[in-house]
């Protein structure tokens, strides 16, 4: 029989010790941080009977508040809270006029938001694949933009940005609209840069698995007043609001249509408390990442994701990457087997081919070229022609089949203790010395 010692030197796969029995904290970031500050300020909107943001018996300027500071952050002239990030998406797309005939170049490494949005403008994507930073490839876009293509929708994935500052140069030489999605990445930065500040409009996520959260939520921001103007018209019911907060039709240039994406009082409530927290929500989660990732920075065979500024990284995630498929799963198993878990319905330690949607061939309804109408529009309208030979099956983009394959991810909560960054680095080394020999 084996003694204490030698189980604990075995994988916990194959009969040994785990290294913990605990699991690891939810990975969603500002839920550590909910407290007195939301439900005070969630309180006064409900005291003052006024959840709608434009008017009420007593306006709380929740959402108004929350777009200033946003704005000072940040240092851009235009700010506006929307009802989701997956909608600022769409009205972005709108702003830039994006619909038949046009294409937007997204990365096949994204978040299905992206897709529809630009389905439902009636645009076509143009897949482009990532490098080893997880974002969109400089070289490969830059083979991809064509006459038709209207916009490029840029994904800071996963809680950093890759070569954003090579996209944005791309955009601007060949004249097309950067769309920033930063829905993973509230306060990450580049060169001390902040991501947003990159593009024409940048969006911002507030769902419950984002840097901060109030749920459902989003922000977006720009430079220019045109495009800002627009953005509200469309975000709202298609026109301006006067003081009162009535709707507004008599400026002719933003006589729009629109997608009813105000946010509420109630959630600009709870986004600007957690807003406030933003720094030391990311500080954590790149503070207890970095530990992590520098303690485990010797182990040959065990690669990281490449990013280009460590201390613009707002942490949320370890992505890892290993030589070939088997290996990954091994290591993951063995991971998890350990104890490198999080609660039931937690996503704490994956591998990337459980990532589901974030990958352009899990999509079925790009793969499929499905339709809300019965026409099949967008991809059947005359001016969208040239889509008819395009495909979307796994094969289009190399490195974003092999990063699927090979690489790994585990999820950074805000709320790590000394113990759980130990008892991680503990488990990765000891997986490693024995799948990676």
């Amino acid at each position: 029989m084996a003694n204490a010692s030698e189980r604990a030197s075995r994988l916990a796969i194959e009969g040994g010790t785990p290294v913990r029995s605990e699991p690891l904290p939810w990975e969603l970031p500002g839920v550590h941080w909910i407290g007195d500050e939301e439900a005070d300020l969630v309180e006064k909107v409900i005291r003052a009977k006024s959840p709608f943001r434009y008017y009420g018996p007593d306006l709380q300027h929740m959402v108004d508040t929350l777009e200033s500071e946003w704005r000072d952050k940040f240092g851009m002239p235009y700010t506006l809270g929307v009802n989701a990030g997956s909608q600022a998406l769409l009205i972005a797309l709108a702003a830039f006029g994006v619909g038949p005939g046009d294409e937007v170049a997204v990365p096949g490494y994204m978040w299905v938001s992206c897709l529809s949005a630009i389905v439902r403008m009636g645009a076509i994507p143009r897949l482009v694949d990532i490098d080893d930073t997880f974002c969109m490839d400089p070289v490969d876009l830059e083979s991809k933009i064509n006459s038709r293509t209207k916009a490029i929708l840029y994904v800071n994935m996963s809680g950093a940005t890759g070569h954003i500052d090579k996209i944005a140069q791309i955009a601007k030489s060949h004249g097309v609209y950067l769309l920033e999605d930063c829905a993973q990445a509230a306060g990450a930065s580049l060169n001390g840069h902040p991501v947003g500040t990159f593009g024409d409009i940048a969006i911002f996520s507030f769902q419950l698995n984002k840097n901060m959260t109030s749920g459902d939520g989003g922000m977006m921001m720009c430079h220019d007043e045109h495009l800002f103007k627009r953005c509200f018209a469309i975000h709202d019911l298609g026109y301006a609001r006067n003081s009162e907060g009535r709707l507004d039709p008599s400026e002719e240039a933003f006589q729009l249509w629109g997608v009813g994406a105000r946010m509420s009082e109630l959630a600009g409530a709870m986004a600007l408390a957690q807003f406030r927290k933003l720094d030391q929500i990311t500080g954590a989660m790149r503070t207890a990442k970095w530990r992590i990732r520098e303690q485990l920075s010797d182990i040959a065979g065990l690669g990281f994701r490449e990013i280009p500024d460590p201390k613009g990284d707002s942490g949320p995630f370890l992505v890892t990457t290993y030589a070939n498929q088997e290996l990954r799963d091994h290591f993951v198993d063995a991971l998890r087997a350990e104890g490198i878990r999080g609660p039931e319905g937690s996503l704490t330690c994956i591998k990337m081919s459980e990532w589901g949607m974030h990958w352009y061939f899990n999509n079925p309804s790009l793969v499929q070229k499905r339709s809300l109408s019965s026409d099949g529009f967008p991809w059947t309208h005359p001016a969208n022609a040239f889509n008819a030979d395009m495909n979307y099956e796994r094969g289009l983009l190399p490195s974003c089949d092999k990063h699927h394959d090979c690489g790994a991810l585990m999820a950074v909560a805000s709320s790590l203790t000394d113990r759980d960054i130990d008892d991680i680095v503990t488990a990765y080394r000891k997986v490693a010395r024995i799948v990676l020999g």
